[in-house]
Order: structure tokens, then C-alpha cells, then sequence
């Protein structure tokens, strides 16, 4: 179990939202924050608490990663034309551990990361155990055969919570998956709204 994911739900009362739409999450039954003193922070934010909490939401979404590699896909990010916003998404959801949990091969976004880790997943016939490891649009990711009876995979595959994106060509019979094109913001199905803008502001001051 990685270390984030002890405190996974902690994340969501601290947003009061929760953000990976699962339904054991705390913030089901009270919205307020974590701690003894959790139902009294609802202070107006300003610009500079607005832009943190965007960021924080978007990172932690991701799972573990780190502020330095989340720093690094900003600056990849505002180094491309265009709107940098939405190169941040894309550059997110090009991850492999991102494109595992999206295909439904694995419940959430932390399972996504172990797997990866214990070698199950192979990209373009090749083993990758690197979860930030980046795709290319066209990439085939499958899992292992040997993997594809795991009750973890199958359980993912049978959640009627998420649907699997229109960017990803999944087979659930083959256990394979295509990166078809690298998706804009609006086309990311996440269950809470993330607003990338607001992430790339926070970093630009």
C-alpha cells in the first residue's frame, strides 16, 4: 500500500469534495474538513488559498505524486503552444498509471500505481513498471495474462461507477487498451470539476 493512499479519504474532507466520486467516500456522509476543528474552516479563500486548493485537487487526483513531479508537468506544459491548462491535462492522462485506472483494469487511481509497480502491465509488448512513464498517442497498454484473473482486474472491470473515456480504445476481452488521442480538459470525465487554470496561476506568481 503506498503511503498516500492510507489517507486517500482525508484528501477528499480537506477539499470537501469528493473528488474521485467513490461512494465509501467520507464526504458522503459530512462535507466538513478532517479534525476536531474541521467544521469550523469555511473561511472566504483568497486568490492565493483559491489557486492552492485547485492545485492540491488536481495532484492529489493523480495519486502519489510528488510536488516536484507535479512541478515538472507544469513547466513541460507551459513550454507548449497554445493553452498551457490544457497541455497539463493532457500530459496527466498520458501517464500509464492514469491510462490503467481510465481503462478500468484497476478500481482507482492507487491500485493503478501498484500494479504497475508489480510489473502486471506491458506497453507495446514490452513490460513497464514505471507508473509516470508517458504514452504515445497509439501505445497499446495490456495486462499480463497471467494477471487477467486477478480480483483486483476483475473487479474493476465490473464497476458500474465510471464508464471508460472515448480517448481510450478499450478491450476487456483481450485486456488491452489504445490511447486513441490525447483528450482536451472538458472530455476528462472526472467526477468533481478541476480547473487547471487556476493550477498553472498558482505556479506562474
Amino acid at each position: 500500500m503506498t503511503k498516500r493512499s492510507t489517507a486517500k479519504y482525508k484528501l477528499d474532507r480537506r477539499m470537501g469534495q469528493n473528488i474521485w466520486g467513490r461512494p465509501k467516500s467520507p464526504v458522503n456522509r459530512r462535507e466538513y474538513g478532517p479534525g476536531q476543528h474541521g467544521q469550523r474552516r469555511k473561511s472566504k479563500l483568497s486568490d492565493y488559498g483559491v489557486q492552492l486548493k485547485a492545485k492540491q485537487k488536481l495532484k492529489g487526483y493523480y495519486g502519489d505524486i510528488s510536488e516536484k513531479q507535479f512541478r515538472g508537468i507544469y513547466q513541460e506544459a507551459i513550454r507548449l503552444k497554445g493553452d498551457s491548462g490544457a497541455h497539463l491535462i493532457g500530459l496527466l492522462e498520458r501517464r500509464l498509471d492514469a491510462v490503467i485506472y481510465r481503462a478500468k483494469f484497476v478500481p482507482t487511481v492507487f491500485a493503478a500505481r501498484q500494479f504497475i509497480n508489480h510489473g502486471h502491465v506491458k506497453v507495446n509488448g514490452r513490460r513497464v513498471n514505471i507508473p509516470s512513464a508517458r504514452l504515445k498517442v497509439g501505445d497499446v497498454v495490456e495486462v499480463k495474462e497471467a494477471s487477467r484473473q486477478l480480483p483486483l482486474v476483475l473487479e474493476a472491470v465490473a464497476l458500474a461507477e465510471r464508464d471508460v473515456p472515448d480517448y481510450i480504445e478499450a478491450d476487456h476481452n483481450k485486456m488491452t487498451a489504445k490511447l486513441a488521442r490525447v483528450p482536451l480538459p472538458n472530455e476528462v470525465p472526472y467526477p468533481v470539476m478541476m480547473e487547471p487554470h487556476l493550477v498553472v496561476e498558482y505556479y506562474s506568481r
